[in-house]
């Protein structure tokens, strides 16, 4: 793994921006050939107004289609940057599907990614069938079978803790796929709308998509509460035809500790995955 960097090089600042983002028109956040993505759009614009190359690091990767009201990312830019209007000079140059929330200057040792405590993710499911208003359909998903938010509490909480979630996630070479899942609960909303609220200290490839793929099987009968254990326990790969469309997924929330307590949350994180990749 490349050592980050916890400190800007002299002569630069940096800074932390809060964005968010609809993904449904991107394919994903980090940068790739030929295609549009979050990571491309922001540099590209940040690049332009700063008249100096940009390299953002993101809290959370996010998926092709999966969207964000509450993403983080860092960037270090020359101290000579005027920050007054930065934000709106970036707003008037991104398409209207990414907007630049708020930029401050970081805390000494901030990283984005590796000083992060944990990040909060929301799915949002309109079960039986019912109609999604036109203005829902970007981030809600339509599912045909009644769900039972009841089952659905009960074989979430059976997921809880620190574990190998290789079952629920997508292979990738030297990634490690422990987590700790600190919360995944259902509710519905006033307008009828189930709602995961998932958080964990950090998530592996379509994670999240697995997880409510796999609970949904519960919920709508297909699957007795105790295959949720046994795939957990066997690390048995869940279907991909059981993974849930990215459209319902977003990251609303990342937690960061106080300044004082940034250098020792990212050597911890970056010593913790170091050893899970050997």
């Amino acid at each position: 793994m490349t050592e980050p960097t916890l400190y800007p090089e002299s002569g630069f600042r940096r800074l932390r921006l809060d964005i968010s983002y609809d993904g449904t028109n991107f394919s994903g956040w980090g940068i790739q050939p030929d295609r549009r993505t979050v990571q491309q759009s922001v540099e590209d614009a940040i690049s332009t107004v700063a008249q100096a190359k940009a390299e953002t690091i993101v809290a959370g990767r996010t998926d092709a289609g999966v969207h964000a009201t509450g993403q983080v990312i860092h960037v270090d830019l020359p101290e000579s940057l005027e920050l007054t209007d930065l934000a709106y000079k970036l707003n008037r140059i991104l398409d209207q599907d990414i907007r630049i929330n708020q930029i401050t200057i970081a805390p000494p040792a901030f990283h984005a990614r590796f000083s992060a405590l944990r990040r909060y993710y929301e799915y949002r499911i309109l079960d039986e069938n019912k109609v999604i208003p036109p203005l829902a359909r970007f981030n809600t998903e339509s599912w045909y079978r009644p769900l039972d938010v009841d089952v659905m509490n009960q074989a979430s909480a059976l997921l809880l803790g620190t574990h190998d979630y290789a079952a629920f996630c997508k292979f990738r070479e030297g990634a490690t796929t422990i987590r700790t899942l600190e919360t995944y609960s259902w509710r519905r909303d006033n307008q009828g709308v189930l709602i995961a609220d998932v958080v964990a200290d950090a998530f592996c490839y379509s994670m999240v998509r697995n997880l409510v793929g796999a609970i949904v099987c519960v919920a709508d009968g297909r699957k007795d509460a105790s295959w949720i254990s046994m795939l957990l326990e066997n690390k048995e790969r869940v279907s991909d035809s059981l993974v849930f469309p990215a459209r319902g997924l977003s990251l609303y929330k990342v937690d960061y500790p106080d300044d004082a307590e940034l250098l020792e949350r990212a050597a911890k994180t970056i010593a913790r995955r170091e050893e899970e990749a050997n």
